[in-house]
């Protein structure tokens, strides 16, 4: 027997169906909003994997079937990696939904969300996250939920839930949350400059949003939810911990307070080693165990000297905010550089200008996008200090790309100020803490080095959060082991006005308003601080754009004249392009763009197109070939394409008695433009040069 129950959200009905499809699945659903529909299925495994982690993967698929259309590629069919978006999706499901498993819950679980439906206004990925919800609630799997999500935009200083695309595009906000029932868990999103206090009522807007979709999959829960399988979660032996800990604590203690990581690291890894050894006769079979204890004993050490001793790893204040150095111009070649240091996380940022040729064309279930800003974030193994193979980017980098690129896109000036694509790549270094929020730092140095006019820079941090019972500290600027030991990672990006970008992810239940407020002003004096340290490096965009960057030169002509400049089967548009060693891109508009390495080559080629497509005026005087005579005149090309003519009578200033006594084919002759006739015929005249001449010699 299926199920449906519905949900109001932002005047819209959220419907969650259950029990007619994907039957063998642990669990599924079927979400809906609008005509935009989501299957949603997760199945975990019977028998449980000796691993450490917990073996969970979440898949987001986009079919192209869903708007309507065939794949463009050539296979016609959805094939190969997913999708930037379908990563960033999956992603938003993973984030949220993870923390509720039980700890040491090691069955194989897949979540897959498959868009079936897209109307082309809801957006499909909060839909997704719903549904992974709902589809665990219903299941035999222990899941601390029910989570929900909404999508929240400020257009024209209201708030909505669940945009459509047109008023995303036309917010000044665009963020995801996803809460439970009495907290916030999570937080994705941008926005175009604005107070910490407007984000903070955007996300709690959102939070009382998502109660009515909470409710729906309680009801949907109690219809037909099935028992939850029995887990216990494994348990320490309480001898071989307080043996561990007798020994490995004072170790453990004097290692973590090391501030170098890779001192702090191999110190660690001496002291659990020696620990290892000491119990190898009376544990010899155990050491996985005691590894396990090892680890949590590590984590516990680091939150009780912020919670109890009131210290931090490197010794800093809670608010304080690590060292940084900045620089640019760092490369000689690319087109803008920048390297950003903040203690032990070091970012190169790399600018490289190009052409409207040069975007980025992406299929989505919208149809095709052309992106002329790119982020691309690269995080080698060598940065921590590890030998890993290199290969495509990773989950890991596509988000943090993804996060940058918010983080910039909104300071980013119009094509009409500074028509360029833009791609920034962001090469981590060096990594102890927040590489997403350096590559934010040096992205904004290597723009401003390059002379893209931004209408604002920005500045990252990271904030973290250790709390136990009533004890909360928030910590600026987190480390590595801050972020892996915490509960918080809260990361914030924005101008010296506001936010343009956040990301909230936490490791307990919930967060609190009074909390997240707390976060985001302490975070705004450490971003404001950052952005100091950045601006005593160059504090405004260079006037000019690298010498080797391409020199765009954009003009209009007559729609009609675009045959003239691609002349037969592009034959001319590739002349031009081969003599001035230039890109030229013709829209339908009649704009045409002239890309070129150099200035000279630019004006060489707006030269030839301007001659190609020039449209002669009444009055104009213009030199051109006679390239015919007859007995009553002469014919003259005055613009390639364009002849008038020179009746005998306009020859010269006496009676002419044969034209070809004047001119002959093939030469040049000044000629003035006398009249343009509505069916486009020209009368030229050479007398009325020659009359203009005397004039000017004073004669």
């Amino acid at each position: 027997m299926d199920y449906t129950f519905k949900a109001d959200v932002g005047g819209t009905t959220l419907s969650i169906q259950a029990g007619k499809v994907a039957k063998q699945a642990s669990g599924s659903v079927v979400v809906q909003y609008g005509d935009t529909i989501v299957l949603v299925t997760v199945v975990s495994a019977n028998d449980e994997r000796d691993i450490d982690f917990l073996p969970l993967s979440v898949e987001y698929q986009e079919k192209v079937y869903a708007a309507g259309r065939i794949p463009g590629n050539y296979f016609r069919r959805e094939i190969g990696r997913p999708s930037e978006k379908e990563t960033l999706t999956a992603r938003l499901i993973d984030r949220p939904i993870r923390p509720l498993f039980p700890k040491g819950y090691r069955f194989e679980t897949q979540v897959i969300a498959t868009v079936l439906s897209m109307d082309q206004e809801n957006d499909p990925d909060v839909l997704a996250m719903v549904g992974a919800s709902a589809a665990l609630e219903i299941s035999n799997i222990p899941f601390a939920g029910p989570i929900a999500a909404v999508r929240v935009a400020r257009v024209e200083g209201r708030f909505i839930a669940n945009p459509t695309l047109e008023q995303m595009a036309a917010g000044d906000i665009n963020i995801i949350i996803a809460g439970s029932r009495t907290g916030v868990v999570m937080v994705e999103g941008g926005a175009d400059v604005v107070s910490e206090s407007d984000m903070l009522e955007a996300i709690f807007f959102g939070h009382q949003a998502i109660q009515p979709i909470i409710d729906a999959q309680e009801q949907l829960k109690a219809a037909m939810g099935k028992p939850k399988r029995e887990f216990v979660p494994p348990e320490k032996d309480p001898a071989l911990a307080a043996v561990v800990e007798e020994k490995a604590t004072a170790l453990l203690r004097e290692a973590l307070t090391i501030p170098e990581k890779m001192k702090r690291y191999d110190a660690v890894r001496a002291a659990k080693a020696q620990v290892i050894e000491s119990l190898e006769d009376a544990a010899a079979d155990r050491r996985d165990e005691i590894k396990a204890i090892l680890g949590d004993l590590q984590k516990q050490i680091c939150r009780d000297m912020i919670l109890k001793e009131g210290r931090r790893i490197d010794n800093r204040q809670f608010d304080e905010i690590r060292p940084i150095t900045c620089e640019v111009g760092v490369l000689p070649r690319p087109h803008g550089s920048a390297l950003f240091t903040r203690g032990e996380t070091q970012v190169l940022g790399i600018l490289t200008l190009g052409s409207g040729g040069d975007e980025q064309r992406v299929e989505t279930l919208s149809g095709e996008e052309n992106r002329p800003f790119m982020l691309h974030y690269n995080f080698p193994p060598y940065s921590v200090g590890e030998v890993k193979r290199v290969g495509a980017p990773s989950r890991r980098d596509i988000g943090h790309g993804g996060l940058s690129t918010r983080a910039l896109e909104r300071v980013l000036p119009d094509k009409e100020v500074f028509d360029y694509t833009i791609r920034l790549v962001s090469e981590v270094l060096e990594s102890n803490g927040s590489s997403s929020m350096g590559t934010v730092c040096s992205g904004t140095l290597a723009m401003m080095d390059g002379g893209v006019p931004i209408k604002a820079p920005v500045s990252g941090i990271a904030m973290g959060l250790v709390q136990e019972g009533d004890q909360v500290v928030i910590l600026s600027d987190i480390l590595g082991d801050e972020d892996h030991t915490g509960d918080m990672d809260f990361k914030v990006t924005g101008t010296a006005e506001g936010i343009t970008a956040l990301q909230m992810d936490i490791k307990i239940l919930e967060l609190s308003r009074e909390i997240m407020e707390k976060a985001l002003a302490q975070a705004k004096l450490g971003r404001l601080h950052i952005l100091d340290k950045m601006l005593a490096a160059l504090s405004v965009p260079r006037d000019d754009i690298s010498p080797f960057a391409p020199k765009i030169v954009s003009i209009k002509i007559n729609p009609d004249k675009i045959r003239d400049i691609i002349g037969p089967g592009g034959k001319v548009i590739r002349a031009i392009q081969s003599e001035t060693n230039t890109k030229i891109e013709i829209d339908d508009s009649g704009l045409v763009k002239i890309a070129a390495t150099s200035a000279e080559d630019g004006d060489a080629a707006r030269l030839q197109i301007e001659s190609l497509t020039m449209e002669p005026e009444v009055g104009v005087t213009y030199e051109g070939k006679v390239v015919k005579t007859t007995d009553f005149g002469a014919f003259v090309q005055i613009v390639p394409g364009t002849d008038g003519l020179v009746h005998i009578s306009q020859l010269a200033n006496r009676r002419v008695a044969k034209v070809t006594d004047v001119v002959k084919e093939g030469d040049m002759l000044k000629v003035k433009v006398l009249e343009i006739s509505k069916d486009g015929k020209i009368r030229l005249s050479h007398k009325a040069v020659l009359e203009d001449e005397r004039r000017n010699n004073g004669e």
